[in-house]
């Protein structure tokens, strides 16, 4: 498999691209590769010729969409198209990462592929606009959507606690807001997986196993860490933000074969070896 990975500065794309090893025939961020840029683009994949693309990157500041729909919208829904297009265009396959932001959090069970679309937020309506951009432009396609992502070399939930902890005596974390925990380095031999899965397309779920709220992740961190630090149990309506979360968005499958990642606590005790320089990440 000769692949290509798109977004490979983030936390998720570095996983990637670690991961792939020989097969990795690019990798790289937008000082390498400007998604935006169509032209740019085609005339790129074209030259490389991979069998797959991994597309890693996004536009994830949910909050910032909100007045920005415009920049996320070209990044969450006409790059990927164009991705898909190219990929499309040397016979190579897509995979594509989404996000559980396209629920809008009614349920209290597993939302699994087949169940309807209603996001929240701006930084939700543009990923679901990926994803149908997508599944139009490229008929060999796996849309994974993955939720609450934690990894080396980005920010996230896990690092901004670590910090805060160091910094702090007690912090303040929502208790009505639950989801899956995902390590990168679950999801990253997963989708290396799919990408494997020729002619196996549409839609996928992959998040770490079992749920969680906000608040009792940050407990959990603590006492991995072993790191003396109260968290205040908070509801979101008293730490409102500009974008809109969903209640419940831990992610289900109904595929045979679906995806099943490891409970979120192993992520979570590898991440935190991986931090502590251990070399003790669990594949």
């Amino acid at each position: 498999m000769r692949a290509l990975v798109v977004g490979a500065l983030g936390q998720l794309g570095r996983e990637l691209s670690s991961r792939l090893g020989d097969e990795l025939a690019w990798a790289g961020g937008r000082d390498g590769l400007d998604v935006t840029d169509e032209s740019a683009v085609f005339a790129f994949v074209a030259q490389v010729k991979p069998d797959v693309v991994f597309n890693a990157t996004a536009w994830n500041r949910v909050d910032a969409a909100e007045a920005e729909a415009e920049r996320a919208f070209a990044v969450n829904a006409h790059a990927p198209r164009t991705l898909a297009r190219a990929a499309s265009d040397v016979g190579a396959r897509l995979v594509h990462v989404s996000t559980d932001y396209v629920f809008d959090g009614s349920k209290r069970e597993p939302w699994v592929e087949s169940d309807p679309v209603a996001p929240l937020q701006a930084y939700g309506r543009t990923k679901l606009a990926g994803e149908r951009a997508v599944a139009d432009a490229n008929p060999e396609h796996a849309i994974v959507r993955a939720a609450w992502l934690f990894g080396a070399g980005g920010p996230n939930f896990v690092a901004t606690m670590l910090r805060l902890g160091a910094e702090r005596d007690e912090v303040t974390v929502v208790t009505d807001q639950r989801g899956g925990p995902t390590w990168t380095g679950h999801l990253a031999a997963a989708l290396v997986e799919v990408a494997e899965r020729e002619g196996d397309v549409g839609l996928f779920h992959a998040s770490g196993n079992g749920a969680c709220s906000w608040y009792e992740f940050a407990v959990e961190i603590f006492d991995r860490a072993r790191m003396r630090c109260r968290v205040v149990p908070t509801t979101s309506e008293r730490m409102a933000r500009p974008a809109r979360r969903p209640a419940y968005s831990v992610l289900g499958t109904e595929r045979e074969p679906g995806i099943v990642l490891p409970p979120w606590q192993d992520g979570l005790a590898s991440y935190l070896a991986e931090q502590a320089g251990t070399g003790a990440a669990a594949a």
